[in-house]
Parts: structure tokens; C-alpha cells; sequence
């Protein structure tokens, strides 16, 4: 022994540096990692990366610690297995320390995965070590006092108070989750998500087995309330780590597909996984609550047996095979997709449409293989299911006639490229730019950024306008009208002056002016030109009606206006009439014509003289 008390003190001296400062510095680097750089995208994952080392330095403190006790050759017996212990136990603590820590996070903690704010954080990450410390003191208490040692009757007392100890935290764990419950009922419209259902269900299991397990105790069923509080705590734990990895995913595929934001980060693909993940963490949950292993791999043999449909058997192991193979050809062919799009197709001579095309065509025939090979290779029979799936197919041909006539349309809009993206086209009286075309329909944005989607048939069947897809000249008519007095040859040059002296206005043909006719109000002309980009139409026509009022003051050419002309045949008349109407004697008319009987009226002329009844017919 006095040999080895130079390592002793090394590993000792070790220990204390790992377990009393090493899970600071550890959890400053990972935090430092964390919010160094905002724009990094793997910043996220590093950070998760980094701070393990919380769980695996302080624990490997806790190893040297062990290894340098059992030097010391005084370790025999029960205080050997308590020794022995000492690793498992701070494992169990500091895993529960880095837990809290990922649930409950210190800086923005509205913004982790519970909603609670800055107080009920530190209460949960406090609560939640305090669960890590009784677990890790239960493994203690049994290998230091294992049950075969102790009489029966002094059992319920060593292990009441732990009991009691973990079902109070059990019951404040379970408040702090109905709090974010409420809490995000009372931020979000929606607070009916299947996760808060989850949360909502494990905080009220969490109160009732705090609740039961204390009875249990109290009554002497020690062992029915071991069984019953601990391996909740053990679960919970499990259930904070299943947190935690579905976030990890998360984080790591809003790397890979580059999302600024959190809602451009929310895919399928991590929804599956984090399922996938869920699923797989059955057994642990069953390891925890008792089951053995032998049991657990007696339920895999039979499930990996499958069962009989006829002459077929299927195993749920295929399928299992079939999805792995098949998200590796898709992963591949998404791969091989953006190795097109980044590197290759730029080299090349085609256009953005061609490129459109040749990687949504790759995509269709990677995933098409993919199924193929995965379906071979797991060994999927389907030969039994012919028969079934040629009758279904005449009912589904009938059912998805327009289904399949779109995606057909879509294929030879893809290999034809008629139309591309970003061609300004017209089609069944929407006239836009082309955003994008699937296999189904296309996405035509208006100019008043309205979207409008068009079947592909349509497309393929009807007559489309394309504005833009081989040539961006286009034509502008931009109608004028002048005052009847204007002298017409003058108004001509100068309307051909302002075409001419357009910047986009090309010089072969040249622009025309026309002298349309002799209109109700003015004199008509046309401005005719031809414009490189015809993208700019509205901007040129704009300029081009500006200079018009320009030159038109400048030239003192009157621009018309409606205007109607109205002849008087008899204007002493008029003025007769208007002076009776001011004579007092205007009464004694106006009360002859109210004697008049009903039914019968008077029609006066101009002169206010009543017409005869030839007259008013």
C-alpha cells in the first residue's frame, strides 16, 4: 500500500480536479460554443457534443476515485461493493445534472421545450439533479445494505425515506408540467398538439404515483412502493432524454438543409425520426419497469416471425429492411440531386429550365429505383398480391384519370420545356410569371403577386402565350389622342422623336407612329415599337406617356377631353320663360295645373307654353 500512495494521491488529486471543476469549465465551453457564432449552423450540435463531457469527465473522477480506494487494499466485503458502486452512482447524478441542464436551459428557457419562464426553470433543473441524487443514493443504500443482509422488518425503514424524498419531487415535477400546459394554452390558440397531450397525461401520472407510492409504503408494501416510485423516476428520465435527441435531430437537419429560421427547419424527416427514435425506446422502458431480457428477446423472435396471408409471409423484419434500403436510395438520390444543381448543370450549356428538368427527372428515377432495389433485396413477395392489384388498379385509373393526365402533362412539359420558370406566359386568361412546375400542376404568380395554380393539362392541351421563352422582345402600342385643332403632321414627328429616344426601343424595325382615325373626341394615334425586354412594358409606357405631356406643353399640341355641345333653337324663348317663372303670376299657373285632374298632366314647351296633344304623342 505505502507503494502505491504516490498514485493514489495522482488519482485522488485527479478526481477532485475532474468532479469539482471540470463539469463548470465544461458546461462554460459548451455554452461558449452555443453563442459564439450566431450564424453557425452546427453550432447547435457542437454544443450538444461539448456537453457531454458533463456526464463523462466528473464520471471518470468518480472511476479514479473507485480504482484509487481499492489501491488503498482496505476495501473488503460490503464496502468493496459499495466502492465498486461509486462509478454507477455518479454516473446516475451527473447525467441527471446534464439533463437538467438541456430541459430546463439557463439562458432563454421560454425558448427550449418547456415554456416555463426563468424561476420555474431553476426550480426544474434543481428538482430535476435532486432526482439524480436519490437514484444515485438507492444504488448506494443497496449495495452498501443489500436486502439479503437486513432483517425483513428493518427493510420499510431504510427505504422509507428515500420513498418519501423522491415522490415529493416526483409531485413538483409533475406541477411543473401542467404549468407549461397552462402556460401555453395561455400563449398559443393552439394548445390541443399531441405533445402537450403526452406532457399533460405524464404530469398527472407523475402526481398519482406520488400520491400511491408514499400509501404503499406507509401500509409496509416497501417493495410494491420501490416498484412503483423509482422506476418513474427512471422513466422521466428516459422521457427527458427522448427530448433531447428529437431536438439533436432537429438541430442537425436545420444544418444540413441550411433553414434560417425554426419554421424552415420543420420537416418531415425529423417528425420521423424523432417517431423512429420513440419506437426503439420501448424496451428501455420495459428494462426499467421490470421485464427481463430474456422476455424482451422472446417477444422479438415472434415478431420477427411475422404471419401467414395465404400463400405469403409477412415479416414485420422486411418491411423493417425495405424502409432502411429505401431511405438510403433516397438519401442518395437527394444527394446525386444537389451534386447536379451545385456542380454540374452550372458547367454546362443549358438553361435554367433544362436544369429544372434534368433534376426532377433524376429524382423520379432515383426514388423509382430505390423502391425497386429495396423491395428486391428485402424480399418483399408481391406476387400474391397481382390479382388484387389489377382489379384495384381499373377502379383507381377511373378515380385518378385527372390525376394521372396531370402528371403525364407534367412529364412532357418537363422534357419538352414549352414552358420554364420564370417565363412570363398566358394560359386560360391568367397571364404571370412561372414560379415552379411539379408533376401535378405549375405555380403562375400574377402581377399582383397573387398565386394561381394550373393543372398541367391544361398547359398541354390549351393555347399558351409565352411572352418570354425564346426571345424577351416584345411589343408595346401605346395609344394617344389630340385635340381636333392639332396639326396632325407635327404631332406625328414629335410622337416618333419620344419612341425613337427610348433607351429599350430597338432601331431595327424601328418604332412607328399611325394615325388611327378621326375619333369622337379627338384626333387617334399609335405609338408602335418593338422593346428588348418586354418584362419592362409598364415601366416603358409609363416614361413614355411622361414625355408625351412633356413635349405636348413644350409643342402647345392640346390633349382632348370629352365635351358635349348644346344648341338652343329659340333662346328668347328661354328668356321669356325665365322671367314668368320670377313673376308673381307663377303661382296662379302652377295652381292650374294642380286643379288639373289625376291621371292627366300638362306638357309645357321650351317657351312654358303647354303642347296639344298631338305635340306630346
Amino acid at each position: 500500500m505505502i507503494d502505491a500512495l504516490p498514485v493514489i494521491g495522482v488519482l485522488f488529486a485527479l478526481a477532485f480536479v475532474l468532479i469539482w471543476r471540470g463539469r463548470s469549465w465544461i458546461e462554460r465551453f459548451s455554452q461558449w460554443l452555443q453563442t459564439s457564432d450566431p450564424t453557425a449552423r452546427w453550432r447547435q450540435v457542437f454544443s450538444f457534443i461539448a456537453s457531454l463531457g458533463m456526464i463523462v469527465v466528473p464520471t471518470a473522477g468518480m472511476i479514479m476515485v473507485s480504482i484509487g480506494l481499492m489501491l488503498t487494499e482496505m476495501t473488503h466485503g460490503i464496502s468493496r461493493d459499495f466502492v465498486m458502486a461509486l462509478p454507477s452512482a455518479g454516473f446516475t447524478f451527473f447525467a441527471a445534472l446534464w439533463l437538467a441542464g438541456r430541459v430546463f436551459p439557463k439562458g432563454n428557457c421560454e425558448a427550449g421545450r418547456l415554456a416555463l419562464d426563468a424561476q420555474h426553470c431553476a426550480e426544474g433543473r434543481f428538482h430535476t439533479a435532486l432526482i439524480g441524487a436519490v437514484l444515485a443514493l438507492e444504488e448506494l443504500r443497496v449495495s452498501l445494505i443489500p436486502v439479503t443482509q437486513v432483517a425483513e422488518e428493518a427493510v420499510p425503514i431504510l427505504s422509507l425515506p428515500l420513498v418519501l424524498l423522491m415522490a415529493a419531487l416526483l409531485w413538483r415535477v409533475g406541477h411543473l408540467l401542467n404549468r407549461h400546459i397552462a402556460k401555453g394554452a395561455a400563449d398559443s390558440e393552439d394548445a390541443s398538439t399531441f405533445r402537450n397531450y403526452v406532457l399533460r397525461s405524464l404530469g398527472k401520472l407523475l402526481i398519482a404515483i406520488a400520491v400511491v407510492g408514499p400509501l404503499l409504503a406507509v401500509v409496509g408494501y416497501t417493495s410494491a412502493a420501490n416498484a412503483l416510485v423509482f422506476p418513474a423516476a427512471g422513466s422521466l428520465g428516459l422521457a427527458g432524454l427522448l427530448m433531447v435527441l428529437v431536438q439533436l435531430i432537429s438541430d442537425i437537419y436545420r444544418a444540413i438543409v441550411r433553414a434560417e429560421t425554426d419554421e424552415q427547419g420543420q420537416g418531415l424527416l425529423p417528425v420521423l425520426a424523432g417517431f423512429m427514435l420513440t419506437l426503439g425506446s420501448l424496451p428501455l422502458f420495459a428494462l426499467i419497469w421490470g421485464a427481463r431480457i430474456e422476455d424482451l428477446g422472446e417477444m422479438w423472435n415472434r415478431f420477427t416471425e411475422g404471419f401467414q396471408i395465404g400463400g405469403t409471409r409477412i415479416a414485420p423484419s422486411n418491411f423493417l429492411y425495405f424502409l432502411v434500403l429505401f431511405a438510403i436510395g433516397y438519401t442518395v438520390t437527394r444527394l446525386f440531386q444537389g451534386a447536379l444543381k451545385s456542380s454540374i448543370l452550372p458547367k454546362t450549356k443549358l438553361d435554367q429550365g433544362g436544369r429544372n428538368a434534368v433534376i426532377s427527372g433524376t429524382g423520379y428515377v432515383g426514388i423509382f429505383l430505390a423502391a425497386l432495389i429495396a423491395f428486391s433485396a428485402a424480399g418483399i413477395d408481391l406476387s400474391g398480391l397481382a390479382i388484387v392489384a389489377s382489379a384495384l388498379s381499373v377502379g383507381i385509373g377511373f378515380g385518378l384519370q385527372n390525376i394521372v393526365q396531370n402528371f403525364v402533362s407534367g412529364i412532357i412539359l418537363l422534357i419538352e420545356r414549352p414552358v420554364s420558370e420564370g417565363d412570363w406566359i398566358e394560359v386560360g386568361g391568367v397571364s404571370g410569371t412561372v414560379k415552379s412546375i411539379s408533376v401535378r400542376s405549375t405555380r403562375i404568380q400574377t402581377f399582383d403577386r397573387s398565386d394561381v395554380i394550373v393543372p398541367n393539362a391544361d398547359l398541354v392541351s390549351q393555347q399558351v402565350t409565352n411572352w418570354t421563352r425564346f426571345s424577351l422582345t416584345g411589343r408595346v402600342i401605346i395609344p394617344v389622342g389630340v385635340d381636333y385643332g392639332s396639326d396632325t403632321r407635327k404631332v406625328i414627328s414629335v410622337l416618333k422623336e419620344i419612341a425613337e429616344a427610348q433607351p429599350l426601343a430597338l432601331l431595327d424595325p424601328p418604332p412607328s407612329v399611325f394615325f388611327m382615325g378621326l375619333g369622337a373626341d379627338a384626333l387617334n394615334f399609335e405609338i408602335r415599337m418593338i422593346i428588348r425586354d418586354v418584362n419592362s412594358s409598364l415601366s416603358v409606357r409609363t416614361e413614355v406617356n411622361h414625355q408625351i405631356v412633356e413635349r405636348f406643353r413644350a409643342e402647345d399640341i392640346s390633349m382632348p377631353f370629352s365635351q358635349r355641345d348644346i344648341w338652343l333653337r329659340n333662346p328668347e324663348a328661354v328668356a321669356e320663360a325665365m322671367a314668368t317663372l320670377r313673376d308673381p303670376g307663377e303661382k296662379a299657373g302652377r295652381a292650374s295645373l294642380a286643379d288639373k285632374p289625376a291621371g292627366q298632366g300638362a306638357v309645357l314647351d321650351i317657351s312654358g307654353h303647354p303642347l296639344d296633344d298631338e305635340t306630346e304623342r
